[in-house]
């Protein structure tokens, strides 16, 4: 994982999220997985009020500027 590319992502989602309407439910803590073949390091769970909100957020110019720092940051297992 680049922790520096990710720490980019995580500095600059907050303020895109609540500019959307979304509200933070989850945001870390410790995991216990149920299943062996499912462990991740991290969970975050978003609400929104609507799906289109969600849409909205996740479609907009400010995130999809900031997406690849995610995606190119993490190792993908699968």
């Amino acid at each position: 994982m680049n922790h520096e590319l990710y720490a980019s992502y995580v500095d600059k989602i907050p303020e895109i999220v609540k500019k959307h309407g979304g509200r933070y439910l989850i945001r870390g803590g410790e995991v216990i997985p149920m299943f062996e073949d499912w462990d991740p390091e991290r969970i975050i769970l978003i609400e929104f009020d609507t799906l289109e909100k969600l849409r909205n957020c996740f479609n907009s110019d400010e995130y999809l500027e900031i997406a690849p720092f995610r995606e190119n940051s993490t190792i993908k297992n699968r």
